[in-house]
C-alpha cells in the first residue's frame, strides 16, 4: 500500500480555488491537503496590512473558508510568526512538504527563502508557484538582460510573450477532509486597529470573495469595457472595472482576466471593442510592471528610484498634511477624493492622481506620506502598485511623469467632473453651488455663496495654498535639485 503525501498548502494573497496552481498541483498529486492561512502582520515589517484592507480580508477569508468547506475540507487559520508557525504545523501533522503561491514584497521574498531553506534541511518538499502574475518578474528583460524601467517596451515585450500565458488551472472537484484534531483559530483574530468607519459594502457595491470577483469581471466585460478608455477617467461615472481589491487578495487571477477578455476580443468583429479590451489589458500589464519594479528595485518602497530626488527640498508642514488627510484643502476635487477614501476605502484612479499631485507638488510634502496614508485606508492597497503610483506622480520613479507636469486641481476637476456630480456626492455642503463655481468656490461671488448657504471658512474651507504660487515654488525646488545633482 502506497501512502499518500501530506501537503500543507499555505495561502496568502491568493484566496481562491480557481487557477490556484499550488492547490491544483497538490490535488493532482493525490496528496492529502491541509489548507492553511497564517495571520502574521508583524512579518510584514514596516508595511503591515492597513485597516481598510483588514476589513476586506476578514470578509474574503470567511468566504474562502466557506468555499473550502463546500469541497469537503476546512481552512486552518493560525497566528504567529510565519516560519515558526509553519514548521510547528509540519511537525504537528507530520507533513511531507509545503506548497504556496509566491508574493513579491521584499519581506515576503525573505520569508519564502528562509522557509525553503528550513524545509529542505528537514528533507521535506518545498515548492512555490506563480499564483499572482502573468509573468514572473525575472522572465521579462531588455535585450541587454536588464530589468525594464520604461513601460512601453515592457508592454510590447509582454504582448509578444502573451501566447505563452498559461490557461487558468481548474478548481479541484473535491478536497479531503481535515482531521478535527488539527485546531484552527477564528477569523476574529484579524482585528481592526481602530473603529471601523469603512462602509464599502453600502457606499459602493463591493462583493468581496472569489464569486464577487467573477461577477465584477463578467459585469465589466459585458457593460463597462465598451467605453473604457474614455470613461475610466470620469469619477462621476462608473467607468472602471473595480477589480483591483479582488486582484490584490487573489480572489481572481490576472490569467483569468487575460484569457476571458482575449477570448471576447477574438470572437468580436467590432474594432472599437477590440481596442477597448487592449486598453484594459494594458492596465493589467501596468500592474505587472509595478511588480517587475518592486522585485528588481525593492528599495523603492521607501527610497526614490531616481536617486537625485534624495536631494529634493521637501517641506515638513504638518498642518498642511493634516488638512489634506482630513479633506480640508479647500480644493473640492481633492477633498472629495479624500472623503471617498475615508468613507468607502477606495478612491477613483483619476482622483488618486490629482490628490497625489496636490500633496507632492502643491504642498511639497514627501510622497512617502501619501503612500502610507493610502496604504492604511485603501481596500486595494498593494505595495507594488502603491509604490509605483506615488513615485510616478512625484517624478522620481520608473517611466515617471516629469516633475514639471503639475496637475491643476481646478482644470482637472472641470475636465473630469464637469457638472460636479462626483464632488457633491462626497461634499454635500456644496450641492447648492452652481456647476460654474463648484470647482473653485473661493472665486464665486458673495451673492452666489449666500444663495448656496455657504460661508467660506465655516461651511467649507478657503484654499490652503495658491496653486499658481505653489507651482512656481515646486518648479524652483526642482531646478535647485537638478543643479545640486549635475554630474
Amino acid at each position: 500500500m502506497v501512502l499518500k503525501k501530506k501537503i500543507i498548502v499555505w495561502f496568502r494573497q491568493d484566496l481562491r480555488l480557481n487557477d490556484q496552481e499550488a492547490l491544483w498541483t497538490a490535488f493532482q498529486d493525490d496528496a492529502i491537503i491541509i489548507p492553511l492561512f497564517i495571520w502574521s502582520p508583524k512579518d510584514e515589517k514596516k508595511w503591515p496590512i492597513g485597516n481598510a484592507s483588514r476589513q476586506w480580508l476578514k470578509q474574503s477569508l470567511e468566504l474562502f473558508s466557506d468555499s473550502i468547506k463546500s469541497k469537503g475540507s476546512r481552512l486552518i487559520i493560525r497566528q504567529g510568526a510565519v516560519l515558526d508557525t509553519i514548521l510547528e504545523m509540519v511537525d504537528e501533522v507530520k507533513a511531507d512538504g509545503v506548497f504556496w503561491g509566491r508574493c513579491y514584497e521584499p519581506y515576503n521574498i525573505d520569508l519564502s527563502t528562509k522557509l525553503k531553506t528550513a524545509l529542505k534541511k528537514k528533507n521535506l518538499i518545498a515548492e512555490s508557484f506563480n499564483t499572482r502574475l502573468l509573468f514572473e518578474p525575472w522572465e521579462i528583460a531588455t535585450k541587454q538582460g536588464n530589468p525594464f524601467q520604461v513601460f512601453t517596451p515592457f508592454w510590447r515585450t509582454c504582448q509578444k510573450m502573451s501566447e505563452n500565458i498559461k490557461k487558468p488551472f481548474p478548481e479541484p472537484e473535491t478536497l479531503n477532509s481535515v482531521p478535527s484534531s488539527i485546531s484552527s483559530e477564528s477569523i476574529s483574530i484579524i482585528q481592526l486597529k481602530e473603529k471601523n468607519h469603512w462602509k464599502f459594502t453600502t457606499q459602493r457595491p463591493w462583493e468581496p470573495g472569489e464569486k464577487g470577483a467573477v461577477k465584477a469581471l463578467e459585469h465589466f466585460s459585458k457593460d463597462g469595457i465598451n467605453q473604457y478608455s474614455e470613461e475610466r477617467d470620469r469619477p462621476d461615472h462608473q467607468g472602471t472595472s473595480r477589480i483591483s481589491p479582488h486582484l490584490h487578495f487573489g480572489e481572481i487571477s490576472p490569467r483569468t482576466i487575460w484569457h476571458h477578455l482575449t477570448h471576447i476580443s477574438k470572437r468580436t468583429s467590432n474594432t472599437q471593442k477590440k481596442d477597448e479590451i487592449e486598453a484594459y489589458l494594458r492596465q493589467v500589464i501596468w500592474r505587472e510592471f509595478a511588480y517587475h519594479l518592486l522585485y528588481h528595485f525593492p528599495h523603492t518602497v521607501e527610497q526614490p528610484l531616481r536617486a537625485a530626488f534624495n536631494e529634493f527640498g521637501w517641506e515638513q508642514e504638518k498642518n498642511l498634511l493634516k488638512a489634506w488627510k482630513e479633506a480640508k484643502t479647500g480644493f473640492p476635487i481633492v477633498d472629495a477624493g479624500i472623503k471617498e477614501l475615508l468613507h468607502s476605502g477606495w478612491m477613483h484612479n483619476r482622483v488618486r492622481l490629482i490628490a497625489a499631485s496636490f500633496l507632492i507638488k502643491d504642498l511639497l510634502i514627501h510622497w512617502i506620506e501619501g503612500a502610507r496614508f493610502f496604504w492604511e485606508n485603501l481596500v486595494d492597497a498593494d505595495l507594488a502598485n502603491n509604490t509605483m503610483g506615488w513615485q510616478w506622480v512625484a517624478g522620481c520613479g520608473a517611466d515617471a511623469a516629469p516633475y514639471f507636469r503639475i496637475f491643476n486641481p481646478v482644470t482637472q476637476s472641470q475636465k473630469f467632473d464637469p457638472d460636479g456630480v462626483y464632488i457633491t456626492s462626497w461634499l454635500p455642503e456644496l450641492k447648492k453651488l452652481p456647476a460654474k463655481w463648484i470647482h473653485s468656490p473661493w472665486l464665486a461671488p458673495l451673492e452666489v455663496l449666500k444663495q448656496a448657504d455657504i460661508e467660506l471658512g465655516s461651511d467649507y474651507p478657503y484654499p490652503i495654498v495658491d496653486h499658481d504660487e505653489a507651482r512656481k515654488k515646486a518648479l524652483s525646488l526642482f531646478e535647485e535639485m537638478r543643479e545640486k545633482t549635475k554630474d
